[in-house]
């Protein structure tokens, strides 16, 4: 009965997210699984040949990478293992030029804007502008009531998570609490806020009803 709750809230919320952000001209969509939404996606981005992946947990969850490369696309991928500092380097910027950039968000307000704080910028950059198509992949625990929200959500939850399933050296992978820190592994470095669709870029925004990523 408790997972029904959560299940019908999760859909509640997300479906009227996918009404404001469609009002902000993203093109946004809403599914109940992770399989219904890769189907959906794979079919949305067959004409593309080239991918890029941010680094994204929610987009690996969903076995993209995996399935694109089965159907003989190419994919720029560097969370690939074993590369070396100037491959990883190529790849984050053939990521700006992809036919198709996948991403997650760190938080989606219900207001309609899209946040995103990068340690490098590839993701940021890639998401809006460069890329003929954007994919933005995100569960309904990156929802958040409004911008203000949004925001707090990235620094009291996404950014010490990811902190520490990095391994960094920052104080929010110890304490799981933010101190706006210099140190040099830092990772919250740039903040891009969508409030509307970019006005060259083609994103849709695919919401599932779980919880994905950070």
């Amino acid at each position: 009965m408790q997972a029904n709750q959560k299940a019908w809230i999760g859909r509640k919320r997300a479906q009227a997210a996918v009404a404001k952000l469609e009002s902000h001209g993203f093109d946004a969509h809403f599914y109940e699984d992770t399989q219904a939404a890769s189907t959906a996606v794979l079919e949305m981005v067959a004409s593309c040949e080239t991918f890029g992946f941010g680094g994204s947990d929610t987009t690996r969850e969903l076995g993209l990478t995996a399935a694109l490369r089965e159907k003989g696309k190419t994919v720029y991928d560097h969370w690939m293992t074993g590369i070396s500092a100037a491959k990883d380097l190529e790849l984050r910027l053939a990521q700006g030029r992809c036919d198709c950039f996948f991403c997650s968000a760190n938080a989606i307000a219900m207001t309609g804007e899209i946040v995103n704080v990068d340690g490098v910028g590839n993701r940021t950059n890639a998401m809006t502008f460069g890329p003929r198509k954007v994919m933005i992949v995100a569960g309904v625990n990156k929802l958040a009531a409004d911008l203000h929200a949004a925001l707090k959500r990235v620094r009291e939850t996404a950014a010490p998570m990811r902190a520490r399933s990095l391994k960094m050296e920052t104080p929010c992978a110890k304490t799981g609490v933010c101190s706006d820190c210099n140190t040099p592994q830092r990772i919250c470095r740039v903040t891009t806020i969508l409030h509307r669709r970019p006005m060259l870029t083609d994103i849709s925004v695919v919401l599932i009803n779980t919880s994905l990523g950070f």
